[in-house]
């Protein structure tokens, strides 16, 4: 169950920086406010989710979830263009996640 809301925060991490991306771009007070509640409800869930993990495992693992996820996203939505570099780092973010993922126990 740790991990079901520690992937629900991670995915929550990338909608709250998308939606700070958009209010740049942008200012409405409806998609601020959502900002706000996704960045309380992803601290929420990475909260519950180390309650079970540890934090070596837990914070890196959501962080990597929001940067990858954030990448993705720009990618998909703004339409940044990813150079040979910018794909082996998030290869490298990947591996680093499911690397410390196994470690958990």
């Amino acid at each position: 169950m740790a991990w079901i809301f520690l992937i629900a925060a991670g995915t929550l991490e990338v909608a709250w920086a998308t939606s700070l991306k958009k209010l740049g771009l942008g200012f409405s007070w409806a998609l601020g406010t959502l900002t706000v509640v996704a960045m309380i409800a992803s601290l929420l869930a990475l909260y519950v989710a180390m309650v079970r993990l540890p934090l070596g495992i837990a914070y890196p693992i959501w962080t990597g979830i929001g940067s990858v996820g954030s990448v993705l996203v720009s990618v998909m939505t703004f339409n940044q263009e990813l150079s040979i570099s910018s794909i082996l780092g998030v290869i490298l973010l990947v591996s680093g996640m499911l690397l410390l993922g196994v470690d958990a126990h």
